[in-house]
């Protein structure tokens, strides 16, 4: 009786360890692959419970989450100037297709091939950026085209790494800086050029200045002159006029014109306290005194 309830529980525990070889988890961050006796039988991409065979199926899991490959030491590029600079970046990459990448890179080498993808992605990227910088200025890959230089960078990586079942999200430039023994240098020729450009404005702004000094001094010249023209004719004029005006009242009454006049010599002679007339008493300026007013009298 007892050798029956022992043999029932070895078999019991038999068929449990059989059971439980022949099942698996698939964790939803990773795919798996089944292979049988060496062989890809099968590939799972969805999260749940599978079935093995025992003893011939083995499962092998792979991380399908977005991974980063973040340099830790800047790489160093040379430019079309000859210049140096130094480029921090990082790559944003995940699997896209289990079985090729098993087949490309994770296939004789064991482990998950991780590393190996991260090697091939970089030395991908660090060649692409080598001929980008090679073909740019300084100016360029700081600032100027930065943006193009990362698409054009995330475009060739991807092209090189769906061949091996990597999909690249992203490529980013962290910082992009001249060596320390360069960026002095850098910054003085900055400051000349700053310098020089500021001195060819003063001197355009200094020719434009006097330019309009000029042409505005003979605008006021001319102003002037032809104001003072239309001043003499309208003067002129008016002389003309009031010489006519003055003709015309000497014919009516040429001794009233001659008292007039005469009035106003003598305002004028006599305007302040101090004027002193030396003159004889008998000549023609005092005629209209002794006459009372009537002249020849």
């Amino acid at each position: 009786m007892n050798k029956g309830i022992s043999a029932l529980l070895y078999c019991v525990a038999g068929a449990l360890i059989v059971s439980t070889m022949s099942m698996f988890i698939v964790d939803q961050r990773k795919n798996a692959i089944v292979f049988r006796l060496g062989e890809v039988v099968s590939i799972k991409k969805e999260p749940g419970l599978y079935f093995k065979v025992p003893f011939l199926d083995n499962v092998r899991e792979f991380d399908v989450r977005i991974l980063t490959i973040d340099t830790p030491e800047p790489q160093l590029f040379l430019t079309s100037e000859k210049k140096n600079v130094q480029v921090d970046l990082f790559i944003k990459w995940r699997i896209a297709d289990v079985r090729q990448y098993f087949a490309s890179i994770v296939s004789g080498s064991g482990g998950t091939g991780e590393s190996q993808a991260q090697t091939r992605l970089l030395q991908t990227i660090n060649e692409g950026l080598r001929a980008e910088f090679g073909r740019r200025t300084v100016h360029d890959v700081v600032s100027g085209e930065r943006d193009k230089i990362m698409d054009l960078m995330r475009k060739k990586a991807s092209e090189d790494a769906s061949k091996i079942g990597i999909e690249v999200l992203d490529v980013r430039l962290k910082r992009v800086d001249l060596p320390e023994g360069v960026t002095e240098s850098v910054y003085q020729r900055m400051v000349a050029e700053r310098t020089r450009v500021a001195n060819e404005l003063r001197s355009t702004g200094s020719a434009e200045s006097e330019k309009l000094r000029a042409e505005a001094d003979k605008q006021r010249a001319i102003i002037i002159a032809e104001a003072y023209r239309d001043a003499q004719k309208i003067k002129g004029e008016g002389d003309a006029k009031a010489s006519a005006i003055y003709a015309k009242a000497y014919e009516q009454s040429p001794e009233f014109y001659n008292f007039y006049r005469s009035l106003d010599a003598y305002k004028a002679g006599f305007k302040n306290k101090g004027d002193v007339l030396v003159l004889d008493p008998n000549s023609e300026f005092f005629k209209y005194f002794k006459s009372g007013g009537r002249a020849g009298k």
